[in-house]
């Protein structure tokens, strides 16, 4: 495996609905940018254009912009030039799915076959549009062991912390929302409590952290682009305070409290369902 790992990050800002063009300046970007990095990676529901905050927002209507895998013309064009450009893709998009609503990131790798799909896990007012995912996957690749988030799951260190714990040394974060000072603080701030890097990728900012907590790139403008930076992975070690935990005394993270008691929901369903 490469210790160096070149990474791309779409930063731009799509269009709510309207996947067509949303689609189109993912194609362009990743053409004249994208296709000769390791991983390139989207802000989340990039595709629809993160559609559900909208006041105009129907089950109905999110369902002709949201994907199913099996069928969509998009997530198969996706493999296919990930295939032709041997490039890993982490594509953020609206899955529909047994007559629900999910918020999505597909990973592809250099073979144009789809690894694994992360559903986002932690789910805020208007995010109850969605079903909540209910796993912390890593997906071993041929560039090491990389994990994902989407957005508002960064809130929760427990979040980026299971990645860690479960091997990976990159997190790959699709994001829509905050993305001010304060967050940089807090993704700064997720990489050194964990030693790994993260990959905050944002339609407004795309911004890389550092296993030392420092900025390692940023991109930042009201124009589309992408961020291309090479990380080197032999920097996020396992020795220092990572290895230095005493899990004999966190029992109760893993404990059902309170404050974790969240009543039951589900999206809205369409199709009859």
């Amino acid at each position: 495996m490469p210790d160096k790992i070149k990474i791309g990050m779409l930063k731009a800002m799509p269009e709510k609905w309207n996947v067509e063009n949303n689609w189109a300046i993912f194609e362009k970007q990743f053409e004249t940018q994208g296709k000769d990095t390791d991983v390139f990676i989207t802000p989340e529901c990039f595709l629809d254009g993160y559609a559900v905050t909208e006041k105009n927002w129907t089950a109905e209507r999110f369902a002709k912009v949201a994907q199913d895998v099996e069928q969509s013309a998009y997530i198969q064009q996706v493999c296919k030039m990930a295939h032709a450009s041997r490039t890993h893709i982490v594509f953020g998009y609206t899955e529909k799915r047994a007559g629900y609503f999910y918020n999505a990131a597909i990973l592809v790798n250099r073979a144009g076959k789809i690894v694994g799909t992360y559903y986002k896990t932690h789910l805020q007012s208007h995010d109850h549009r969605f079903v909540r995912g209910d796993d912390l996957p890593v997906f071993d690749l041929d560039i090491g062991t990389v994990g994902m988030v989407i957005c508002a799951d960064r809130r929760w260190p427990e979040s980026i912390r299971t990645l860690r714990l479960k091997g990976a040394k990159i997190c790959l974060m699709p994001t829509y929302g905050m993305w001010h000072e304060e967050n940089e603080w807090w993704m700064r701030t997720r990489s050194y409590e964990n030693q790994m890097f993260v990959c905050f990728t944002h339609p407004n900012v795309a911004l890389i952290t550092d296993p030392h907590g420092k900025v390692a790139a940023k991109l930042q403008s009201n124009v589309p682009d992408v961020l291309i930076h090479e990380i080197d992975l032999k920097d996020a070690s396992d020795e220092n305070h990572l290895s230095d935990r005493r899990p004999e005394l966190y029992g109760i993270m893993g404990k059902v409290d309170h404050w974790s008691q969240q009543p039951e929901f589900s999206s809205p369903t369409y199709g009859g369902k």
